[in-house]
C-alpha cells in the first residue's frame, strides 16, 4: 500500500463529511413530515425517509471501516458561512481538505436523491458537463 495520500483518500474523507449532514437533513425533514398536518398519511412518507437513513447510517458505518483500514483519521472538522474543511491524518501524513457551502448543498441533495431511490443521472450528467 502506498504512503502518499490517495484520491481513493480523499474521496473516503469526502463522504465521511458529507454522510452525516445528509442524515441531520433527513432527521430534519422526518421531523416535518411526522408533525405535518398537511398531510393525512404522513406514514409512508415517513417510512421512506427511515429507509433512508438506514442506507446512510450503513453506509457511513462501511466508511468508517475502510478509513480504519486505510490508515485515515479525521481528526478536526469545521464549518463556516462559506465552506466546510477538516483536518485528517492518513498513514502518517497530514492533510486539510475543504468544500465550499455550495458545493456541499449539491452533493447532498444528490445523494439525499440517491438514498431515497431517486433517478440521479440528469443531476450526474449536469455535473460532469461542469467539470473541466
Amino acid at each position: 500500500m502506498t504512503t502518499q495520500i490517495t484520491a481513493e483518500d480523499h474521496a473516503l474523507v469526502r463522504t465521511y463529511l458529507l454522510l452525516p449532514m445528509v442524515l441531520t437533513a433527513f432527521e430534519r425533514d422526518k421531523r416535518i413530515l411526522s408533525e405535518s398536518a398537511g398531510l393525512r398519511t404522513p406514514g409512508p412518507y415517513v417510512e421512506v425517509v427511515d429507509q433512508a437513513m438506514n442506507a446512510v447510517s450503513s453506509e457511513l458505518k462501511d466508511i468508517r471501516a475502510a478509513m480504519r483500514k486505510r490508515g485515515v483519521k479525521v481528526y478536526e472538522e469545521t464549518r463556516d458561512s462559506v465552506q466546510v474543511a477538516a483536518l485528517y491524518q492518513c498513514r502518517g501524513y497530514h492533510g486539510r481538505f475543504m468544500m465550499l457551502n455550495s458545493y456541499v448543498a449539491a452533493e447532498a441533495g444528490l445523494l439525499m436523491r440517491k438514498y431515497l431511490g431517486l433517478d440521479t443521472r440528469r443531476e450526474e450528467a449536469a455535473r460532469s458537463t461542469l467539470r473541466p
